[in-house]
């Protein structure tokens, strides 16, 4: 699970299983994607979250 670590700034530290269901997630959004742009409509109208542990 995704970890926050508090700073001056917030970040996330993302387990391996973290990234590998965001980038399964981004190919099933986007497979059909025919460019740059029309994959960044796809990903702007399904946003993507992992969840704060």
């Amino acid at each position: 699970m995704a970890q926050i670590i508090e700073g001056k700034r917030r970040i996330i530290k993302l387990s391996t299983d973290d990234i590998i269901n965001i980038v399964r997630e981004y190919q099933q959004l986007t497979y059909k994607s025919c460019c740059y742009e029309h994959t960044r409509e796809l990903l702007n109208n399904n946003p993507l979250f992992i969840p704060e542990e």
